[in-house]
């Protein structure tokens, strides 16, 4: 076929010329205007072309960031803590979190009043502690090896070795008296008798 269908590319003029020039319609079918506007075409072709203009925006869309009190407290309990001793369980709809605990007592303390905003976080820490809520900071040892004490150290394994000697003591022990009972009693086959 002649053309491209789309009434974007070229005129209907063009279009209903190349469809008569390839012989789909016939010279007695042609549309009335066709003589006339071959015989006086415009000064302007009426093509249709998209305008380029675009919409470049020289203001960038300011979007307020959301910040409320309560993640200034999550983010600390998280770098102090990271995410608790229990994981989040999503499958339980009425399951809070041990940062969630957290912000609910840090309010609930803060708006007593009875601590200064310093020592609010560490006393919301004692505070879950005396709930049966352990918090475990994050990294680094539990103990550190520097404040050990070295007596001690030697206490503790003098105490091993004498449970170790009292164990081997009792096992022997016990060990002997089986011995004994074994040759006292005679065994008897019961399938002999």
């Amino acid at each position: 076929m002649a053309g491209s269908r789309l009434e974007k590319f070229g005129t209907v003029f063009t279009r209903v010329r190349d469809l008569m020039r390839a012989g789909v319609i016939k010279e007695k079918d042609k549309p009335i205007w066709y003589d006339v506007y071959a015989a006086f075409p415009p000064k302007r072709n009426p093509l249709y072309v998209k305008p380029l203009t675009r919409t470049v925006r020289n203001t960038e869309d300011k979007v307020p960031e959301i910040f409320y009190r309560e993640d200034v407290i999550r983010a600390k309990f998280y770098d102090t803590y990271g995410n608790g001793p229990r994981t989040i369980d999503l499958s339980k709809s009425n399951f809070v979190s041990t940062c969630q605990r957290f912000v609910e007592k840090y309010n609930e303390l803060q708006s007593s009043g009875n601590f200064e905003e310093d020592g609010l976080f560490e006393e919301t820490s004692k505070a879950l502690l005396a709930e049966g809520i352990i918090l475990r900071r994050k990294g680094g040892p539990t103990v550190a090896a520097e404040h050990r004490d070295p007596i001690l150290a030697m206490k503790l394994t003098k105490m091993l070795a004498e449970e170790q000697q009292t164990n081997t003591a009792a096992d022997e022990t016990t060990s002997t008296l089986r011995d004994q009972t074994q040759t006292e009693t005679p065994t008897t086959d019961p399938k002999s008798s």
